[in-house]
């Protein structure tokens, strides 16, 4: 997950061809330990996936789909191709199999209709909280070869959460696409201006108030994140119900697609960064839906936990440099937590929305100096050691329910992209697992934002809060276009 402009610079991705050698294609018996975040996330407490949808621009032909999953998708990682066991001493190990890519296949009918779009809602939810079986390897992909008003078909992949984070997981998708201009040439992905260059020339002395600073800072997230995971509650609103056992009951999918060059409009007029603006949209957002819903929830405690990307990288690495135990960005999961709280609406009729974006800023900038996330992986490593997988799950999962939304980021390709000689004209991502009502979900590709808003059925009204995020960012947009000069926030 990135998030907190944590990894986004320029990189690529190899070619098939090199880490289609990663694997030996004899299914000798190779047992690799499941890590500890593997076990958190396919628990008697947690069972956790990433869904990556890719919408296909022209109908599909799925003639190829088990060559490519043979010969492209299954040697990109052995953990594609393995189960989850117990060995003798009752330690979880990833252990080889033999595939049959037809039993991971999904192609559902539709009964025929002039529009499909309702029976694509439908199935999705269904699929959002199914479990895969534990006796094949832990991925699906479900092929959806009619149309809807985004797309002409749509390629769903299903990976466990077990297998991977939204960082490798994203890097394996990605690895089986090219770039529709050239084939040949590798993907790249949005850059930041990094501080660190100017920050890196100082000497110990000039860095020292920094990092007292940046120490009282992330020993006082770290305490709040532990009080906010053990003890304190948000308050029930229209975004968190307290429902028990919410991660069962049937969601909703919707999204918004937002021009990535009106967000670098808003970025420049008020001289944030894109994270600073999404964040902003998305907290404004919310709290227009709440007061919309119940005017007296404008007050409530509200937090956000937003899933951070630990490795220390700058960008996505080849699956052939994930692969490898002696590089920064390890495949698997790399991946921390923080809890930062909504900002509430002001009392005044004459709110300024920009302010949820200098707000955001001013949060962003704090966490990014922080090194709590870190503090929180020790943490949760500990209370492995001690206590076992389980024990931690329902650490995780307690945080999750404990807070209103979830939020992850992930910064995707800026050329338009083929699988197979099928353009793809949209590509986003939703995860599932935990007890929240809300997962939202950002993810970039070529001039596109996309949101994707994971809503609980029956109790979030998913159009009412998608008209409210659309609100946010027309108002916000408005509102900074009208500034004459870049404020100094």
């Amino acid at each position: 997950m990135l998030w907190l402009g944590l990894a986004s610079k320029n990189n690529i991705f190899s070619s098939l061809i090199q880490f289609h050698s990663l694997m030996d294609e004899s299914y000798e018996e190779v047992e690799e330990a499941v890590s500890p975040p593997g076990q958190y996330f396919n628990s008697s407490v947690i069972c956790s996936y990433v869904f990556g949808f890719l919408e296909i621009a022209i109908p599909i032909d799925d003639s190829k789909t088990i060559p490519l999953i043979k010969d492209v998708f299954l040697p990109i990682n052995p953990r594609f191709s393995s189960i989850m066991i117990r060995d003798e001493n009752g330690k979880r190990r990833w252990k080889r199999v033999e595939v049959k890519p037809e039993e991971h296949v999904k192609i559902p009918k539709f009964p025929k209709s002039e529009s499909y779009d309702h029976y694509f809602d439908d199935y999705v939810t269904s699929i959002l909280t199914e479990r895969t079986p534990q006796n094949k390897p832990l991925w699906e992909i479900h092929i959806i070869k009619y149309p809807t008003s985004n797309a002409a078909g749509t390629i769903i992949f299903k990976l466990h959460h077990a297998l991977g984070d939204g960082y490798s997981l994203m890097g394996a998708l990605l690895s089986c696409l090219q770039r529709i201009d050239d084939p040949s040439l590798p993907l790249t992905f949005p850059s930041r201006t990094s501080s660190s260059s100017q920050g890196s020339k100082k000497n110990m002395i000039q860095k020292l108030p920094s990092f007292i600073s940046s120490f009282f800072s992330s020993m006082s997230d770290f305490g709040s994140s532990l009080v906010k995971t053990r003890m304190v509650v948000d308050d029930k609103t229209p975004i968190r119900s307290g429902y028990e056992g919410t991660e069962s009951m049937p969601f909703a999918l919707s999204s918004i697609s937002l021009s990535l060059d009106h967000v670098k409009a808003i970025k420049t007029k008020l001289g944030v960064t894109i994270n600073d603006v999404i964040t902003g949209i998305i907290f404004y957002g919310i709290r227009l839906y709440m007061q919309e819903i119940d005017y007296m929830a404008r007050k409530a405690k509200s937090t956000a936990v937003v899933m951070l990307n630990t490795r220390n990288v700058k960008g996505y690495q080849s699956v052939k440099e994930m692969q490898n135990s002696k590089v920064k960005g390890l495949w698997g999961n790399k991946i921390s937590f923080l809890q930062i709280t909504i900002p509430k609406l002001s009392q005044s009729e004459n709110c300024n929305p920009l302010e949820f974006v200098w707000n955001a800023r001013k949060l962003i900038k704090k966490k990014r100096r922080s090194f709590s996330v870190y503090l929180i992986g020790l943490l949760l490593d500990l209370e492995m050691k001690l206590k076992g997988p389980e024990a931690v799950a329902k650490i995780i999962y307690k945080t999750l329910g404990n807070c209103s939304v979830v939020i992850s980021n992930i910064f995707g390709p800026m050329e338009q992209m083929a699988l197979a000689n099928h353009p793809i004209s949209g590509l986003y991502f939703t995860m599932t697992g935990g007890p929240e009502n809300i997962d939202i979900t950002i993810m970039s590709y070529v001039k596109v934002l996309r949101i994707t808003l994971r809503t609980l059925k029956g109790f979030i009204d998913e159009q009412k809060f998608k008209l409210c995020i659309e609100k946010a960012f027309d108002v916000i947009f408005k509102a900074a276009m009208e500034i004459s000069r870049t404020p100094n926030k």
